[in-house]
């Protein structure tokens, strides 16, 4: 009858959690020093001063392993009943197979306590669990009737920046879970996720709403506490690029400034606290880095990085991933007057040595046709050459053999002397004119000429720039091809924040003092991005027009360029231009490498005719 001793959740997990070999690298023993600033939110777990606990976390920080230890815990210690959160119901039972299920097994204080989900049992199935003294639901955030059909004590509420908006028609998921801890003196909630969108994230505000407690660590040189941070991380640079082999943290200090090794920082870690910067009123809120993961090398975070920095939407995801923050977007709509501002002296007839092909998108109306004629370098570097209106009746066929004539004959020069012509083109096929542009795409696939249909990101992730055939006619030979259109603004919003420098500036857009209309950075810069919730209660990020603006037809020709450019195979952003390759060559010589990679890549059936068309460039160059 002698209680037991009380025990904090890490001192628990230290004397009885073992990992299992499926769900951790590290098999054996846990041990809670492995990643010291863990034992500062276990134990919030079990103050019993903190009836919330929120977790602001990047990737690979044991996040999981948390989660299993507080489950273990009241399984073993404190039973109750407790109500596990995932996105969706397969991500719940994926848990409940891989992670929960390996853990029962090997951990000896928990083998036994509950019956395994084979066993004919109806107390335990995969996502219920029955044990002496509670039970234990996993449920999906979008199964309403799950979250509101019993009383809980403990919620566990994993990832919850991907939870729905609104579970049904019910509400909020975690205000739906949390309202059956009403009768619970002593209710538990955990909140964690890696965080999304600053806008929208719920882990962001739930942080803002506890004491927002930041890990301080010592400098293992003066002894100065800090919390880790991004800007203090430094590696050298030469003439042959970056080296993030040679990443150090510099100690913030100003009379130090010492650069600590990864030995250094991670024996700093193990010598944190925990330090709160506002009053605690019952939530505990930590915020996390990727910095103070002991998985995590200076080396392969400045790798990642330099991976990502010129692709917002790879960017995002380190911020996400590694720095453990919200992504906020700044300037999202970039400023008409700004771009007018930084016109340049070339057309079509002089332009830079460096580019290497020209796309076009053509933008459909009633009355006219609108084609946008874009030149592309290395590190996805963009020329506009020009915009040009066709005016015509579009449901006729003149204004339509404008513009096979304008993608045929345009031609333009490098220079150098090098002469392009348009290698790919897509054609909007929204509005009236569907079935003109099918037509005229039909007729003109071998000059790579693509009809195509704008579609936009939902709740499950961003739609790529150039996506997969929407329409596929056997007999007709039709093709309309998805472009992401919501993705491809958010690439250009990006794209337009970067100033073109006098060389090579990878992912600049660049603008002629000749060939665009009086109102062109108008409708370039005419939609915004806006959050919305959709007809499943999601919410979703889409790009409008501005209050006041008409016309953005400038912007979607640029876009449906940019998804011509990506339907080459000719990867500018992984094949730079080979050094000592002659001008008149250096299309030649790209397009075999493109054509070499491919072939890697190509199924059986498509080798042969690989084979051929690198056989055809080599002959030419």
């Amino acid at each position: 009858m002698t209680p037991p001793p009380k025990l904090t959740l890490s001192e628990w997990a230290d004397e009885n959690r073992v990992l299992s070999a499926e769900s951790s690298a590290e098999r054996g023993r846990w041990r809670t020093s492995r990643a010291e600033f863990q034992r500062g939110i276990m134990d919030a777990i079990t103050d019993p001063k903190a009836h919330t606990v929120v977790v602001r976390k990047p990737a690979q920080v044991g996040w999981t392993e948390i989660i299993n230890n507080v489950v273990g815990y009241f399984v073993d210690r404190d039973p109750a009943s407790i109500l596990i959160m995932q996105p969706t119901v397969k991500m719940a039972e994926t848990w409940s197979k891989k992670r929960l299920t390996p853990m029962l097994r090997d951990t000896p204080c928990l083998r036994g306590k509950i019956k395994d989900a084979k066993s004919r049992d109806s107390d335990n199935t995969i996502l219920e669990k029955g044990f002496p003294g509670g039970y234990m639901a996993i449920v999906g955030a979008n199964t309403p009737n799950d979250l509101a059909s019993r009383p809980i004590r403990v919620v566990l509420a994993d990832e919850v920046d991907k939870y729905p908006a609104s579970a049904g028609d019910f509400g909020d998921p975690l205000a739906l879970a949390s309202s059956r801890q009403a009768t619970f003196w002593n209710r538990k909630t955990l909140v964690g996720s890696t965080p999304g969108d600053m806008r929208l994230s719920t882990v962001e505000r739930k942080f803002q709403e506890g004491d927002q407690r930041h890990y301080h660590v010592p400098c293992p040189h003066c002894g100065h506490r800090q919390v880790l941070r991004w800007e203090q991380v430094v590696w050298d640079k030469d003439e042959t690029g970056h080296k993030p082999e040679t990443a150090h943290y510099a100690c913030e200090a100003p009379d130090c400034g010492t650069l600590w090794s990864d030995a250094e920082r991670w024996r700093a870690i193990a010598k944190g606290e925990w330090i709160a910067t506002k009053p605690f009123k019952g939530t505990a809120s930590f915020a996390v880095s990727g910095f103070m993961s002991p998985w995590l090398t200076l080396e392969g975070i400045v790798s990642k990085f330099l991976a990502a920095k010129d692709f917002p939407h790879a960017l995002r995801q380190w911020v996400n991933e590694v720095k453990g923050e919200a992504w906020e977007e700044r300037g999202e709509a970039a400023d008409a007057d700004a771009l007018a501002s930084r016109l340049e002296a070339y057309d079509g007839d002089t332009l830079p040595d460096w580019v290497r092909l020209v796309t076009a998108g053509a933008d459909t109306q009633d009355d006219r046709l609108e084609v946008t004629y874009t030149a592309w370098g290395d590190g996805e570097e963009a020329w506009v050459i020009r915009h040009d209106v066709l005016p015509g009746n579009t449901a006729e066929l003149a204004v339509w053999d404008d513009l096979d004539r304008a993608l045929r004959d345009s031609v333009f020069t490098i220079e150098g002397g090098r002469k392009l012509k348009v290698r790919a083109a897509c054609i909007d096929s929204g509005g009236h004119r569907g079935a003109m542009v099918l037509s005229f795409a039909r007729a003109r696939a071998s000059r790579k000429i693509y009809a195509t249909k704008g579609v936009g990101n939902d709740h499950r992730g961003s739609k790529p720039i150039w996506g997969k055939a929407l329409l596929k006619t056997k007999n007709a030979g039709d093709r309309l091809w998805a472009v992401g259109v919501d993705t491809g603004k958010d690439d250009l919003a990006a794209r337009l924040r970067i100033v073109p420098g006098e060389g090579p500036t990878p992912k600049a857009v660049h603008f002629p003092a000749t060939g665009l209309s009086a109102d062109y950075f108008e409708q370039l810069t005419a939609e915004q991005a806006v959050m919305q919730v959709n007809q499943d209660g999601r919410k979703v990020r889409r790009w409008k027009l501005k209050q006041g603006q008409e016309r953005n037809e400038a912007l979607d020709c640029f876009i449906l360029s940019h998804a011509a450019m990506l339907s080459l195979p000719v990867r500018l952003v992984k094949a730079p231009r080979r050094t000592g390759v002659p001008v008149e060559d250096a299309t030649a010589e790209h397009e075999e490498v493109a054509v070499e990679a491919a072939e890697e890549q190509a199924t059986p059936v498509a080798q042969p005719k690989l084979r051929r068309r690198r056989a055809k460039w080599k002959g030419y160059s």
